[in-house]
């Protein structure tokens, strides 16, 4: 649910649509939404003072309150080999 919105929200606003990796872990009371975009792109994400990711942000907590679950976006800069994360 919270990864095809964020594939969705990121993919429309950075040029390179096909290098979003998108990786959700969910526990009982804790979803973990791990974005990694391309180093090209990662500034769009952010945005300005880093208002772009805060909206997002903003919009999974909003959508995880409806499930009763807290949501936590993190963007990460290289993917990690040394964590095995099912998709």
């Amino acid at each position: 649910m919270f990864k095809d919105l964020i594939e969705y929200i990121v993919k429309s606003l950075v040029d390179y649509p096909d290098e979003v990796v998108v990786r959700e872990v969910t526990g009982e009371t804790v979803v973990i939404i791990e974005l990694t975009v391309t180093e090209a792109d990662l500034g769009k994400i952010i945005g300005r003072y880093g208002r772009t990711l805060k909206a997002i942000r903003s919009i999974l907590y909003t959508a995880g309150l409806r499930v009763n679950k807290k949501v936590i976006l993190e963007l990460i800069d290289e993917p990690r080999s040394d964590v095995q994360i099912e998709e």
